[in-house]
C-alpha cells in the first residue's frame, strides 16, 4: 500500500507523539509499504529513511515549546501533491492546522483518514492560565476526530473518555516498546560514578519534557522526602523544557543531563533505580513503558500507561490521582529498600516482555488496509447505484 502519514512533529524533535509516530512510518516501511510523510519544514537537515518519502510545507514556531513546530494549513499543496501520487489511507497523527487541512482534504478526495489522539490540548490549558479555552478546544478536538473513519487511541480509558466526547468511532492500537534498547543489561557503573553515587545509593531519574504540566512540584517534594531517609540520593533529570532554568537555578543538587537518545538514553534508564513519574496530563506516556522496560519500578498516578501496566505493589505502584501523599510515601518507601527496588525491577522487565513492536506495526498496518478496503467497497456499491 501506499500510505500517507501527517504529523506536525517527528524526529529530529524528541516527544513522545514524534518517536510513536516514527516508529509507526518506519515500521510499515519494513513491511514493504510506501510511506508517504507530510510534515512541517525544519532548520536542520533531515536525514533519509528507506521507504520513507519526505514531503515538506511551510511551519511556525510553536509558543512555549523550544525547538518545535507547528504546521501550517497546505490544503491546495496536499491536494495537488495527493494527486499526483494517490495514498491507498492516510494517518492524521496531529490536530493542528496542517493536520486539519489534511483532514478536509483528504475527506474532499475520498481518500480514508484515520486519526490518532495523542494530547489532551483541553487539559494543557488549565496549566498554561487558559482554561477558559478548554471547551473551545474540546469542541475543535471533537470535530476534528469525528472527521475520521477512525481515531486510533493506546488505551482502553482514553476510549471512554473519547466517547464521552462525543467521539464514538475510537480503535485500540496499543503502544509497543524496544526491550532489547531498554533494558537492564545497559547499566552503566561509569555513568553512576559520574552522577556520584555507588552501587548502594538510590539514582532517582526522570524522564521527559521539563514543564509545568508534568507535575514537577510533586516530583521535587518526593525526592526531598527521599533525601531524608537517604541523604546521599541524586535526583537526575533527562529532558528539556521551559521549566528547566527555574528548576536547575533552585535546585543546584539536581543532575540536568539534557535531551539523550538511543543507546544514551537507555543508558540513563537502566543506571537508575526508580523512576517516579507525577504527571497527571499525559494520554499515555511512553517513558512510563521505557523505565519498566529497562527494569526501573514506577510510581505514577493510575493514567494513561500506568492504568493499563502497572501492577500496584509488583512492579511498582500506581496511585489515585487525588493522592499526592501516597505518591510521596510511595516513592520515600521504595528509595529506602534496595531489595524492594531488585524485586520490584524483575516484574517491571517481565511485565514488558509481550509488548512487541512487530505486533503494534502489524495491527496498525491492518487498522490501515481496513480502511482502504471499505472505502474501496463503499465507492463500488455507489458506481453500482448510479
Amino acid at each position: 500500500m501506499r500510505i500517507g502519514i501527517v504529523s506536525e512533529t517527528y524526529p529530529p524533535e524528541v516527544n513522545g507523539v514524534a518517536l510513536t509516530v516514527h516508529s509507526l512510518a518506519v515500521g510499515l516501511a519494513d513491511r514493504g509499504h510506501r510511506v508517504d510523510l507530510i510534515r512541517p519544514r525544519q532548520s536542520q537537515v533531515v536525514s533519509t529513511e528507506p521507504g520513507i518519502e519526505v514531503f515538506e510545507v511551510g511551519g511556525s514556531a510553536l509558543p512555549g515549546y523550544p525547538g518545535l513546530r507547528f504546521g501550517l494549513p497546505a490544503g491546495r499543496s496536499l491536494r495537488r501533491h495527493w494527486t499526483r501520487q494517490r495514498p491507498d489511507a492516510i494517518y492524521v497523527a496531529t490536530e493542528g492546522p496542517l493536520g486539519w487541512s489534511a483532514m478536509r482534504t483528504a475527506s474532499s478526495m475520498g481518500i480514508p483518514v484515520g486519526s490518532g489522539f495523542h494530547t489532551r490540548f483541553d487539559s494543557y490549558a488549565e496549566h498554561y492560565g487558559v482554561g477558559l479555552l478548554a471547551p473551545w478546544i474540546r469542541g475543535y478536538l471533537r470535530r476534528f476526530h469525528r472527521r475520521a473513519t477512525a481515531t486510533l487511541v493506546p488505551t482502553d480509558a482514553l476510549a471512554g473518555e473519547l466517547l464521552a466526547l462525543g467521539i464514538d468511532h475510537a480503535r485500540l492500537l496499543r503502544r509497543a516498546v524496544d526491550t532489547r534498547l531498554f533494558c537492564p543489561s545497559r547499566r552503566d557503573e561509569g555513568l553512576r560514578r559520574e552522577w556520584g553515587i555507588d552501587a548502594s545509593t538510590p539514582a532517582v531519574l526522570y524522564v521527559g519534557r521539563i514543564a509545568v504540566e508534568k507535575n514537577l512540584a510533586l516530583a521535587v517534594r518526593a525526592f526531598r522526602a527521599i533525601q531524608q531517609q537517604v541523604p546521599k540520593a541524586r535526583y537526575i533529570w533527562v529532558g528539556d523544557g521551559p521549566a528547566r532554568a527555574a528548576l536547575e537555578s533552585a535546585h543546584p543538587d539536581f543532575i540536568f543531563a539534557g535531551v539523550q537518545r538511543g543507546e544514551a538514553l537507555a543508558r540513563h534508564y537502566a543506571s537508575a533505580d526508580l523512576f517516579p513519574f507525577p504527571s497527571l496530563s499525559e494520554t499515555f506516556g511512553n517513558v512510563i513503558l521505557e523505565a519498566l522496560a529497562a527494569g526501573l519500578p514506577v510510581v505514577a498516578y493510575a493514567e494513561g500507561a500506568a492504568r493499563e501496566h502497572l501492577v500496584d505493589g509488583v512492579n511498582g505502584y500506581c496511585i489515585a490521582s487525588d493522592e499526592a501523599q501516597a505518591f510521596v510515601d510511595a516513592s520515600v518507601k521504595l528509595a529506602g529498600n534496595p531489595a524492594l527496588i531488585r524485586h520490584m525491577g524483575r516484574a517491571a522487565r517481565a511485565s514488558m516482555a509481550a509488548l512487541s513492536p512487530d505486533a503494534v506495526i502489524r495491527d496498525f498496518e491492518n487498522l490501515l488496509r481496513d480502511m482502504a478496503e471499505e472505502n474501496l467497497h463503499e465507492h463500488a456499491v455507489d458506481a453500482a447505484h448510479a
